[in-house]
């Protein structure tokens, strides 16, 4: 099984809807069973500037965080589809082990 982790700002947007969402939609319509997005709280970029959940933290300026666990098959299916549609988004690749316990 593949963990694919998507980071991307919560300003970010691609046809018309925040990109975290599209991304959703776009790995559930090639059948995926299940995904999640993560809100940061704190963090850092490329630029070094500290952003934090407060209140004065301006909108979209934090990091979101989506992450699908498919097999290798589905992985690649996804990734082509999205390698085509010219997004600039960072992701992360890894092969986990599934169990329930």
């Amino acid at each position: 099984m593949n963990l694919l982790s998507f980071y991307m700002s919560e300003k970010q947007h691609h046809a018309g809807m925040p990109l975290y969402e599209w991304l959703l939609e776009r790995g559930k319509s090639h059948g995926v069973s299940g995904g999640s997005a993560f809100r940061a709280i704190a963090g850092f970029g490329r630029h070094g500037r500290m952003h934090e959940e407060t209140f004065f933290e301006l909108a979209g300026e934090l990091a979101v965080k989506i992450e699908f666990i498919v097999d290798e098959a589905l992985a690649e299916k996804l990734l082509d589809s999205l390698h085509a549609e010219d997004l600039k988004i960072l992701y992360t690749r890894q092969e986990v082990d599934v169990a329930q316990i």
